[in-house]
């Protein structure tokens, strides 16, 4: 494979952010989602409030949140977006003591949000685990992974399956 093809590294194998400059802008959207798995316990205790560090989950969702606006801090090749929809997201899987986070981002640019979406949905998992790390260290982060996007060049994308 030729350097050149590559759209993040220049002919001298150089890095670079790709040059966005002539694309059309469109609306874009992206949502993403992750799991953690918890003892039951500990699910439990997330559930009835009874985590001594607080409201899990309404820290992480604004965590998750804010995640998606910094992005373009935290990927070295992503740009900076002015996010126009970010939410986060939680559905509570009882019988496997797992908590889902789902969070989708919107913008109208020259670039999409799969990595804000992506990002989100990894820092409210990790708001998650720090909040409950004291109670529970067999917590489990997986399965993040990109449901579905819509906009840009490459158009409609969604996920056959979730693992």
């Amino acid at each position: 494979m030729e350097r050149n093809r590559l759209t993040h590294i220049d002919r001298d194998g150089n890095a670079i952010m790709v040059d966005v400059s002539e694309k059309k802008e469109t609306t874009r959207q992206a949502t993403a989602s992750g799991r953690i798995t918890l003892q039951p316990e500990t699910f439990n205790a997330v559930r009835e409030g009874a985590i001594k560090k607080g409201n899990v989950l309404g820290t992480a969702q604004v965590a998750g949140i804010m995640g998606t606006k910094r992005t373009g801090e935290l990927i070295p090749m992503c740009h900076p977006l002015f996010l126009e929809k970010s939410t986060v997201t939680f559905v509570e899987h009882e019988e496997t003591s797992e908590i889902e986070v789902i969070c989708t981002a919107k913008v109208t640019g020259k670039t999409g949000v799969e990595m804000e979406a992506l990002t989100g949905v990894t820092v409210a998992l990790l708001t998650i685990y720090d909040m409950c790390k004291g109670m529970d260290k067999e917590m489990t982060i997986h399965s993040v992974m990109l449901l579905e996007k819509t906009g840009g060049k490459s158009g409609h994308y969604q996920r056959k399956t979730k693992e």
